[in-house]
């Protein structure tokens, strides 16, 4: 037991040093003097942006100071133990095991970093190659975003649905609302692939079913993206899925294309076509950021020669079915047999695993920028 703690001592140790506590010290005394400087709330925007990144610290820094505590009273827990070994063990552990999963948690929070990570989600899915089984494998896809969405209390909308020809869909696209919902979606974005029997096939088959899926950051009004009137082919047509009486009666969802980049957006969710209209303009404007922002790291990437993965259509995770059972994260490579689990939403593991590996120094946590290599 003395020699787990003392690991486990060590870890939280290096795990602190992460934090750098006494930067975010400092950098919270200064917010908070400027905070005081009357003139700031002359621009309430920058006032507002100020306070909430002051919040943000102090809440990690009471958190860190909670932890740090727990620590000095686990490790007076072992000096009581002292010599009469094993006594005291089980509870060491239970404490032990209680305060890795709160650091566990600080930690996930310091790797959403990114000023887009708090932001809503809009995640599309689309049925690839593998015919009526790619557009099953998509419908399943979408049950277990679902799924996921809703163990962690957060709002799903549909909006946009278009049915398979025989079976599940074509294509999908979700909004989901709630607090850093694209920074725990963020890592799904790419290829998904398929190994079963297929249920389709008459002579019970073994199938490989291809899915792509796309996820991208709701960005504010305030966000500057260019959409002029002029590049947009706007189109209503009838809408084809679920809403009630008078959905599939009048010519209310809308989709419109990006003349200039070819992206399409439609929206069918509503019953109104000014409401499509709004939505769909939405994710256009989120698209149209998510493209810039990759094209700025994609021009970054080539001039400090980074080899980082920059492509959003290679196959990221392969799910197994037949002839065993594996989900394997091909980035990460994380694994786990429990593919049910999976498909029914228990992505934590698999979400987890692509953030620590995409670990890099925290701008939300440290004041400290990462060097340019």
């Amino acid at each position: 037991m003395g020699q787990t703690f003392r690991n486990f001592r060590s870890a939280t140790k290096s795990f602190g040093g992460f934090f750098e506590v006494p930067s975010l010290q400092k950098e919270l005394a200064s917010l908070e003097n400027r905070m005081g400087d009357p003139s700031l709330w002359k621009d309430p925007k920058a006032a507002a942006e100020l306070a909430q990144r002051a919040s943000e610290l102090r809440r990690v820094l009471e958190e860190l100071q909670s932890l740090g505590q727990k620590l000095d009273e686990l490790r007076s827990l072992v000096a009581l133990a002292g010599e009469q070994a094993g006594v005291l063990d089980s509870e060491i552990e239970a404490e032990r095991r209680a305060l890795e999963e709160e650091l566990d948690k600080l930690e996930l929070r310091a790797l959403l970093s990114d000023p887009l990570d708090p932001r809503n989600a809009i995640v599309s899915i689309h049925a690839g190659a593998g015919g009526t089984d790619a557009c099953d494998w998509a419908s399943m896809l979408l049950r277990m975003y679902t799924k996921y969405a809703e163990r962690r209390g957060y709002r799903v909308e549909m909006v946009d649905i278009q049915p398979g020809e025989e079976a599940g869909i074509s294509r999908a696209t979700l909004r989901v609302s709630g607090p850093y919902a694209y920074g725990y979606l963020k890592g799904e974005r790419g290829v998904h692939r398929l190994v079963r029997i297929s249920p389709f096939n008459a002579q019970g088959k073994r199938q490989t079913s291809f899915a792509s899926v796309d996820v991208v950051a709701e960005v504010e009004e305030e966000v500057e993206v260019e959409i002029r009137e002029e590049d947009l082919r706007i189109e209503v047509f009838r809408s084809s899925g679920h809403g009630g009486q008078g959905v599939n009666t009048t010519d209310s969802a809308v989709r419109i294309t990006h003349l200039p980049t070819g992206i399409v957006v439609r929206c069918q969710n509503e019953r109104s076509q000014l409401q499509n209209r709004t939505t769909a303009l939405r994710i256009l404007r989120a698209r149209l950021y998510a493209l810039e922002q990759e094209r700025l790291r994609a021009e970054k990437e080539r001039l400090y020669g980074e080899k980082g993965e920059i492509a959003w259509g290679r196959q990221i995770r392969s799910y197994v079915l037949h002839p065993y059972e594996l989900v394997k994260d091909l980035r990460t490579g994380y694994e786990t047999g429990m593919v049910r689990e999976v498909l029914d939403g228990q992505l934590d593991p698999l979400v987890q695993s692509f953030l620590r590996a995409g670990r890099v120094s925290s701008s939300l946590f440290s004041s400290k920028k990462p060097p340019v290599e």
